[in-house]
């Protein structure tokens, strides 16, 4: 017996013309065996089947199978109350072999146009964002008449993304009558098998507010939303496979271009129609979405520390200083955060998906930044008025004559902490001497007074010549001229 390898290498020697000896010689096989196969189909050779310890059980098995519907432990048991001393292996398998495992068998369901719509999350992988990844996460919603899709990516799968994605999709195809959901904890809080389901109280208010019926699949029947977990498979194989996944801000407008270009313009399979050639005909009778916009924001109870901080998935945002240590209401949105004292709004920020960051509105640290200021200037004031007793009436000037008093104050405080108290002290006196209020005058004074003039030098003469080269004034003899005048010899008279 040859294997089916060697026999397609005879097939193929005959086809190139080979005779039988050649191809013998080839494939190193005797003459006689080519000839007989060179024209023969390949036929595997049966194996002899070897007697089983179960075969003696089989017709009991049979029968006890037909009878009940045992397990294959319960059969191999009762086997070894009669006499069986094989394996439990061979059993099992014989047991599937003669009993094929049961396969539940379906309904296909048949929806009415605008009658229901199916949601559902799916999952795909990682995406940067910022300085960390993200869980990519995508929301996908069904009408289960025309079968047009929609689909949002998002990076978490919180009550406000749920809910949020809801209008969106509504928006796009419009609010059926009901809204099928698996048992999700956004949704449903509880549902036990035979039981009602318990929707989640939120997403009760949020199917008033838009006019549709809640409606949970049963425990494990995920087949009741098939057209939305095809859906989610559709979008892994068609849309995300072998995508290099771009800037989360633009995968969104991606997925909406490959909605209207492919995914909803597509021939489907089971309708044999295009979704929006359906969608034209369905849409006349779904409902009108809600102008008003229902508040999905998620509230949460948060406390700001003394950095005027609140936390939030990681992230610190800030509030007005003013509010340190104060309880306050945050209302978390997809895109944005909400801070409320009571009922004033008091901070707003663009919601971050990155995690660790510490963002601050400019404005917050204002107030705190001006109390500390106000709060330098009182002790720059004491600084300077207790320099002297003349340091109010100059303080007084200040305010008079010019409009930054402080910041003058702040100068020369900073000049007597450089030069000392008493420098300081006499510029202001001689500058109140001058009515020259300001802390240049103060400055110029100081420099004027502490710039020391070298002393002169004496003259020496080192060499003759120097004395010689001395030009002289000629002496004054003026006076001389005047006592010969006065004095007269003949004059001998003594005054008495």
């Amino acid at each position: 017996m040859i294997d089916y390898a060697t026999w397609c290498a005879i097939r193929d020697g005959a086809a190139r013309h080979l005779t039988p000896p050649q191809l013998a010689d080839t494939l190193g096989l005797d003459v006689k065996t080519v000839r007989h196969w060179i024209d023969r189909p390949y036929q595997q050779r049966a194996r002899a089947q070897r007697p089983s310890k179960l075969d003696p059980f089989k017709g009991r098995i049979v029968g006890w199978l037909d009878a009940h519907p045992l397990s294959a432990q319960q059969v191999f048991q009762r086997l070894q109350e009669a006499g069986y001393q094989g394996g439990v292996s061979i059993v099992k398998d014989y047991v599937r072999a003669i009993r094929p495992p049961r396969r539940e068998a379906f309904l296909t369901l048949a929806f009415a146009p605008g009658e229901a719509v199916q949601v559902d999350w799916g999952a795909w992988g990682s995406i940067a964002v910022g300085n960390t990844c993200r869980k990519l996460s995508f929301f996908v919603m069904v009408l289960t008449y025309s079968r047009k899709m929609y689909v949002e990516f998002m990076l978490a799968q919180t009550m406000e993304n749920f809910l949020a994605a809801h209008i969106n999709g509504f928006n796009a195809l419009g609010v059926a009558q009901k809204v099928i959901v698996d048992n999700l904890r956004s949704a449903v809080l509880l549902h036990v098998r035979g039981e009602a389901p318990r929707f989640h109280p939120r997403y009760l208010d949020f199917a008033r507010h838009y006019g549709f019926e809640p409606v949970a699949c049963n425990v494990g029947k995920g087949n009741e939303k098939g057209r939305v977990e095809r859906g989610v498979g559709y979008i892994k194989e068609n849309f995300l496979r072998g995508l290099d996944l771009p800037p989360f801000a633009a995968l969104n407008p991606a997925a909406q271009v490959w909605l209207e270009s492919v995914a909803n313009v597509r021939m489907h399979g089971t309708t044999h129609c295009r979704p929006a050639d359906l969608w034209a005909e369905e849409r006349l009778h779904l409902q009108a979405v809600n102008p008003r916009p229902f508040d999905v924001g998620r509230v949460l109870s948060v406390r700001a520390n003394r950095q005027f901080r609140i936390t939030f998935d990681s992230n610190r945002y800030s509030v007005p200083a003013r509010f340190a240590g104060y309880p306050l209401t945050l209302k978390a949105y997809p895109d944005r955060l909400c801070v409320y004292h009571e009922q004033e709004l008091v901070a707003r920020h663009v919601r971050s998906y990155d995690r660790h960051q510490d963002i601050e509105d400019p404005d917050h640290p204002k107030v705190l930044l001006a109390q500390r200021r106000h709060a330098h200037d009182a002790h720059v004031l004491k600084r300077f008025l207790g320099l002297s007793p003349l340091a109010t009436k100059y303080h007084a000037g200040l305010l008079e004559r010019r409009g930054n008093a402080i910041s003058h104050l702040r100068k020369i405080v900073a000049l007597a902490d450089i030069h000392g108290d008493e420098v300081v002290v006499r510029a202001l006196t001689d500058a109140l001497a001058f009515e020259a209020f300001s802390s240049e005058y103060i400055d110029h004074l100081i420099q004027v007074r502490g710039r020391q003039l070298p002393e002169a030098s004496p003259l020496v003469l080192v060499r003759r010549q120097d004395v010689l080269d001395l030009e002289l004034p000629p002496p004054d003899l003026s006076a001389y001229s005047a006592m010969a005048t006065d004095f007269n010899p003949g004059d001998d008279r003594v005054d008495p």
